[in-house]
């Protein structure tokens, strides 16, 4: 099993549906997409800094604004399936489908997960993964990062991921990989061939081995 996070900035690039044409074409019944925020994120964010409310009604803001980001991936394709508990998520792999992540039930009910703009769609998606016992994750990003291994305090670094993701990332036991938005055809490659390579994989900081060199983020 394959836990793909799809962020807002292929919305903003339009490459949404190359993506998701992928998924649903190549994951059935192996990917479980997880939506970021996309452009519904960012108008709780100015809201925000408008009207000042504090930090857990953003929170919980954002896990819908996620949740309508992944609804409107579902409306785009028929052949993606809205899925928020793990039963269901099981279910629809088991059918040969692609579900779509809905975070706010399941997110509501964790003890785990604080109340926070430190933990975005990245630590969702790899608490996810890690609940799922997947094999991999994969992250959907607009930064370009030299293929091969890059050490995970590099990506904390350059916010390439979120601050809280180190932490829900660390038990978790498969691969964790970036790819760039215009990786989908590496991603296509992977999903036939079980084979991941031209992409950039984390690397934990207990790994030994030279250091990488500091990955550049897409403006």
């Amino acid at each position: 099993m394959w836990v793909v996070k799809l962020g807002g900035s292929l919305a903003d690039r339009g490459e949404l549906d190359h993506w998701l044409d992928i998924l649903a074409c190549y994951g059935g019944g192996e990917a479980v997409i997880v939506p970021g925020g996309g452009p519904f994120a960012d108008q709780i964010r100015e809201a925000q800094g408008r009207w000042g409310f504090d930090d857990g009604a953003a929170h919980a803001m954002a896990l819908r604004a996620m949740e309508q980001y992944g609804l409107m991936m579902t409306g785009l394709r028929s052949d993606l399936v809205p899925a928020a508990t793990t039963a269901e998520l099981h279910r629809t792999r088991e059918q040969a489908q692609v579900p779509v992540w809905l975070p706010v039930a399941p997110v509501a009910t964790a003890q785990d997960i604080p109340a926070s703009w430190s933990v975005t769609s990245d630590s969702l998606a790899a608490w996810l993964a890690r609940k799922l016992a997947a094999e991999r994750l994969v992250l959907v990003k607009a930064a370009e990062l030299t293929p091969g291994a890059v050490h995970l305090a590099k990506l904390t670094e350059h916010e390439v991921v979120d601050p809280a993701f180190p932490d829900f990332v660390a038990d978790f036991r498969g691969e964790t990989w970036v790819f760039h938005t215009q990786q989908g055809k590496l991603l296509q490659q992977a999903l036939y061939s079980g084979i991941c390579h031209g992409a950039a994989r984390v690397r934990a900081p207990s790994s030994d081995g030279p250091s990488e060199e500091s990955p550049t983020v897409d403006a």
